[in-house]
């Protein structure tokens, strides 16, 4: 038997799921809640195996839940809202499942409750698009961040900095004064001029301003 909560605001919504669950020999709904707090504590209480949330509540929303749900009963989603973001928080928060309502069916219903019962997933169609959209763009954005992490180590490499120069470069870029870099670094005031002497003759400049301004230029 998989026991099955139901978290939704509307009680109208609670009821008809409510409905198609009870029909099923192998699934019975041990509880409702009406916000994501009273969820947690139904949660903790019933140990349902499946959890239906939705995403827009009153005191705590699905989102803002759903990441602690997770942790205790494999969580569905069966809201409204189809958008990308929403759909993307909910899976990293832990969601093993996705519905949209008006995009499913009574069946569908009861072969999602029982996929992630079993430890599968399960997204309808329209979910399934958007997700991959999603993590295509995700991909994109990670390959593009690191080809500027590469470049920026490169165009670093370029000027020969030691370590220690670059934490004052770093610390000047932040606004912080000599005295006040040798402070957060344990050197003498000296010492950081000495630094910064080699760093305007590997940027080729004559200045903090300037130096700051190339450095963080190269990132």
């Amino acid at each position: 038997m998989i026991d099955v909560l139901i978290v939704d605001d509307n009680p109208i919504v609670r009821a008809a799921i409510r409905i198609y669950l009870d029909g099923d020999d192998d699934i019975q709904v041990v509880g409702e809640a009406s916000d994501g707090r009273t969820a947690l504590s139904a949660v903790q209480r019933l140990r349902p195996a499946v959890t239906l949330l939705d995403h827009r509540m009153p005191i705590a929303d699905g989102l803002s839940v759903i990441s602690r749900l997770a942790e205790q009963t494999a969580v569905v989603v069966i809201t409204s809202d189809s958008g990308a973001d929403v759909i993307a928080g909910m899976l990293r928060g832990g969601a093993r499942g996705y519905l949209v309502h008006g995009e499913f069916d009574p069946p569908e219903l009861l072969r999602a409750v029982r996929s992630v019962a079993a430890g599968s997933g399960w997204l309808s169609p329209a979910v399934a698009s958007v997700t991959i959209s999603v993590l295509r763009d995700h991909a994109v954005e990670e390959r593009a961040a690191a080809d500027r992490t590469d470049q920026t180590r490169r165009n670093r490499a370029a000027y020969g900095l030691t370590a220690r120069e670059v934490e004052v470069l770093e610390l000047i870029g932040e606004g912080y004064s000599n005295a006040a870099i040798g402070r957060r670094l344990t050197i003498t005031e000296k010492t950081v001029k000495n630094h910064l002497n080699h760093v305007f003759t590997k940027l080729g400049v004559t200045n903090r301003t300037e130096a700051a301004i190339r450095w963080m230029g190269s990132r």
